[in-house]
């Protein structure tokens, strides 16, 4: 039931992300890793700002482009509203990637795995598309 609701309510689980975002920005002392929560962060009051308000862009006619490289992850374009929790996962990335912290890695990882989450309950054909390039990443840093 509780699933189902969150799985409906993107906003909700953006809203439920916000705390450990919002401590993700004071755990993080580096440069790099400051610099990508603070952004993660912003990137999700941002999202929060366009579900409220029903604000749909297509971001990549607007670029005319398909995709930017983002951190050395490639980063698809399409509606803003799921590129954004796409971005997200690439900032996670980097976050568990560059912090030293057990606690900032959990928190990356939370906030990685609650991305796919939201772009799930945005749309699944964008969460189909986002596990792929995840594997593909993945498959390549193992190589």
């Amino acid at each position: 039931m509780i699933v189902g609701l969150l799985i409906q309510s993107p906003l909700l689980i953006i809203i439920l992300l916000l705390p450990t975002a919002i401590y993700e920005v004071i755990r993080t002392e580096g440069k790099s890793t400051k610099a990508a929560s603070i952004i993660l962060l912003v990137v999700l009051v941002m999202e929060i700002f366009l579900l409220i308000f029903n604000i749909d862009f297509n971001i990549a006619e607007f670029l005319g482009a398909e995709g930017q490289w983002v951190g050395g992850y490639w980063l698809p374009l399409g509606e803003l509203t799921t590129v954004g929790p796409m971005l997200m996962a690439v900032l996670a990335i980097i976050l568990f990637t560059r912090t030293w912290g057990v606690y900032t890695r959990w928190l990356a990882a939370i906030i990685f795995f609650t991305s796919f989450a939201i772009i799930y309950s945005l749309d699944p054909a964008a969460f189909q598309q986002m596990l792929a390039m995840a594997v593909q990443q993945g498959s390549r840093r193992i190589r």
